[in-house]
């Protein structure tokens, strides 16, 4: 068992060529990135240098660190015809790179291709990312079935992530990470309670940024008839960009069994306190016991 961080972002050479290929968003110009929804974003080139990630996740202790598609950009809502030259980059950079890193696989979720998802399964990744915005009603259960099915019966599990953001013009260059991204992420939460969970039994699966802190809203589910807030042992929620508040009230509704650490490097810097001041068990749970059992099963 080993200290693991399940949620960081590392694009290297061929899918960044893959995005400045493009001519609509998402693409870079330079490293200057265009998505649909936000203002354009000045990227950092030392972010998504191998050799210094390679460092600083030894720095930080991780013997695993699983990067995942940037799911924002809405690679995974675009045609198959589009999306397929950048999954392709990505799924090929992911794969080679070096310790300590490992990753998620990503899939199309316009066009559903589950035997394309289950060729790159075969390559090693961890389990698969979808977008939340994917994951936010009945119907998109019902789409995404073929991919759950197939990460299910791999006993692999499924990261939730927030997906592209709506277009607010006139809104600051804060607002999609505090508005449309902690709404899917709060619908996705719930979504999974009443649609997902019924359908896939066996599924483990782990929200992104505490899951919009929508665990915090047991109370009110339960006296709108929603039923008890029991806790599923399969559902788990990462800490990316929260501190010791957030964090201690999920634990206090979830238990501290179902928080796993997550960063999002190199959006976000991982805490000062490991194990947010909840004490040494905490720690071990939050880096080491939680996340081996999201990705294995095992206690």
């Amino acid at each position: 068992m080993t200290n693991i961080d399940v949620h960081q972002h590392l694009w290297s050479s061929s899918f960044v060529a893959a995005l400045r290929a493009r001519d609509r968003p998402p693409f870079l110009d330079g490293w200057t990135l265009y998505v649909e929804g936000e203002p354009p974003y000045e990227v950092s080139p030392a972010d998504h240098d191998v050799a210094r990630r390679t460092e600083l996740a030894a720095a930080d202790g991780l013997g695993l660190a699983l990067v995942s598609l940037s799911a924002p950009l809405g690679v995974e809502w675009l045609p198959a015809e589009e999306a397929r030259p950048l999954l392709d980059a990505y799924h090929e950079d992911a794969a080679g790179l070096p310790e300590p890193f490992g990753a998620w696989a990503a899939a199309c979720v316009r066009d559903i291709d589950a035997d394309a998802t289950a060729a790159v399964l075969d390559r090693g990744f961890a389990g698969l990312q979808l977008p939340a915005n994917a994951l936010a009603d009945a119907a998109g259960y019902a789409r995404c079935a073929p991919l759950l099915d197939l990460v299910e019966a791999r006993g692999l599990p499924l990261f939730v992530h927030p997906g592209p953001a709506s277009g607010e013009s006139s809104a600051p260059g804060w607002w999609p990470a505090l508005v449309p991204y902690v709404q899917q992420m709060h619908a996705a939460w719930f979504a999974f309670r009443a649609f997902g969970r019924p359908r896939h039994p066996r599924l483990r699966v782990c929200f992104a940024l505490l899951a919009g802190l929508a665990p915090l809203h047991g109370e009110r589910i339960a006296a709108r008839g929603g039923g008890r807030d029991e806790v599923d042992p399969g559902v788990f929620v990462e800490t990316s960009s929260y501190g010791p508040r957030a964090v201690e009230a999920i634990v206090r509704a979830l238990g501290a069994e179902a928080v796993v650490q997550g960063t999002d490097r190199p959006y976000a810097e991982p805490p000062q306190l490991p194990g947010f001041g909840l004490g040494a068990g905490a720690e071990h749970a939050f880096r080491v016991a939680n996340p081996w059992r999201l990705l294995t099963g095992k206690e």
